[in-house]
């Protein structure tokens, strides 16, 4: 465990990042081969199918990253103040609670899937194995929720090495398992699906397990109680507004995907190519946010501020610097890493993925400042300024998908990505700067210890 109120906000910020951002490269990477395996191997209409249901499956991935990030912002805040009692009982309080609402939404999942296939105007020559793989994926949402939430009880306590080492081993053996499963007994969008299900299973209970015996090791006058509504209610106030700007967000997505399905299947393997890629750089970014909402949090409850305000432009710089290679990459390399999804006859897919990266990837530098001065707000509590900011890269990127789309096709759509992260990354900016100057004078100015 890591105490981030000492030391140099840049080292402590990067040392702290490191590991979460070498744990996206191998989650991304896993997630990429995924993609790759299912269309170089089972064809783009297998690569399709499973990029399809991408926006639904990240409304279920909504709930468990807002539930994490619930629990590490309140976590961070009693672990500053050295309340240990209130973190062991933060996070069994998170753990439980996150088990029922997974097991309530794995019940809708394989209620609804094929309604919701519908819903986004999925084509009828994917609708099957798209249907498929989100019903296996729908029933490993109970490994998805618990080891998000266990990752962010790590973060909490500034360890950000234990997760990485679990998310290795999975991503290595979900990549194994895809190449066995798809390329050896051809079992296509289901194999797939089979090989996440039971790498990130394996992944989460090794986590929870680890993260039950490291908080064990914390020493407290007393035993915390396993459940607190009181506990519940302060991770609620954080986690809701998470869940409702990520769900929001997927919302949109699914809209945008509609516009994609209506193109037919080739733009939507095309899309499904591109749109790893970019999640990739995005959340990569997301990393260094999520480490300064920790950062911040645990600075906030030791009341050091100005060690708030060093670490914010600090991770404004870092993050700044991790663009610039997916930047070169995605736009100069796009042709060749496009293709990398793609068997030989997919060319129209191709000219799809490739346009959307070269569209997209100039303006990686203002969502990756947004997210870290999110990630900051996020920290701090400011969770009403976090949604806005948000909501209003939502609602401009989705209007204008559908106003671009009917003169210019899909690239109407992915001109509307820019537009949304510039207006949104300006109000961030000014809101974080507001909100830094409402900060309360450090522990030792105004009540020396």
């Amino acid at each position: 465990m890591t105490d981030l109120t000492v030391g140099k906000p840049s080292t402590v910020l990067w040392r702290l990042s490191l590991p979460m951002f070498i744990s996206v490269v191998f989650q991304q990477m896993y997630s990429i081969c995924d993609s790759a395996i299912a269309g170089k191997f089972a064809g783009e209409d297998a690569l399709a199918a499973v990029g399809v249901s991408y926006p639904i499956t990240m409304i279920f991935m909504a709930f468990a990253v807002g539930s994490s990030i619930g629990c590490s912002v309140v976590i961070s805040r009693y672990f500053g103040a050295k309340d240990f009692i209130s973190v062991k009982t933060a996070a069994f309080t998170t753990l439980l609670s996150s088990a029922v609402l997974s097991a309530f939404l794995t019940v809708v999942g394989l209620a609804f899937s094929k309604p919701l296939m519908v819903m986004i105007n999925t084509p009828e020559n994917i609708f099957s194995d798209g249907t498929l793989y989100l019903k296996i994926y729908t029933a490993g949402l109970i490994f998805l929720f618990l080891y998000n939430v266990a990752t962010g009880v790590f973060t909490s306590l500034g360890d950000t090495r234990t997760p990485l080492i679990f998310l290795i081993g999975s991503s290595v053996g979900n990549v194994f398992l895809d190449l066995l499963f798809v390329a050896v007994f051809k079992w296509g969008v289901a194999g797939v699906a089979w090989a996440t299900f039971i790498a990130q299973g394996i992944a989460c209970i090794l986590a929870v397990v680890t993260l039950l015996k490291k908080i064990s090791r914390i020493e407290t006058d007393c035993r915390p109680p396993l459940f607190s509504g009181k506990m519940l209610k302060k991770i609620a106030l954080y986690s809701i507004p998470s869940i409702l700007q990520q769900s929001f967000v997927s919302v949109g997505n699914i809209f945008i995907q509609y516009l994609i399905n209506g193109f037919g299947s080739y733009c939507i393997a095309g899309y499904s190519a591109a749109i790893k890629l970019n999640t990739f750089a995005i959340t990569s970014f997301s990393t260094l946010s999520n480490g300064l909402s920790s950062y911040v949090s645990q600075n906030l409850g030791a009341r050091k501020s100005d060690r708030i305000k060093e670490g914010c432009r600090a991770g404004i710089i870092l993050v700044s610097l991790i663009t610039l290679p997916f930047i070169i990459c995605y736009f100069t390399l796009s042709d060749t890493m496009v293709s990398f999804f793609l068997d030989e006859g997919g060319q129209k897919a191709l000219e799809i993925g490739v346009k959307f990266l070269r569209i997209v990837s100039p303006f990686y530098i203002f969502v990756a400042v947004k997210l870290v001065c999110d990630g900051a707000l996020r920290g701090k509590g400011d969770m009403l300024f976090f949604m806005i900011t948000t909501f209003s890269d939502l609602i401009l990127r989705v209007v204008l998908a559908f106003i671009l789309s009917k003169p210019y096709g899909s690239t109407g759509i992915w001109l509307s990505w820019p537009f949304g992260w510039i207006i949104s990354t300006a109000m961030s900016v000014i809101f974080l700067i507001i909100r830094l100057g409402t900060l309360p004078k450090n522990a030792d100015e105004n009540n020396p210890q």
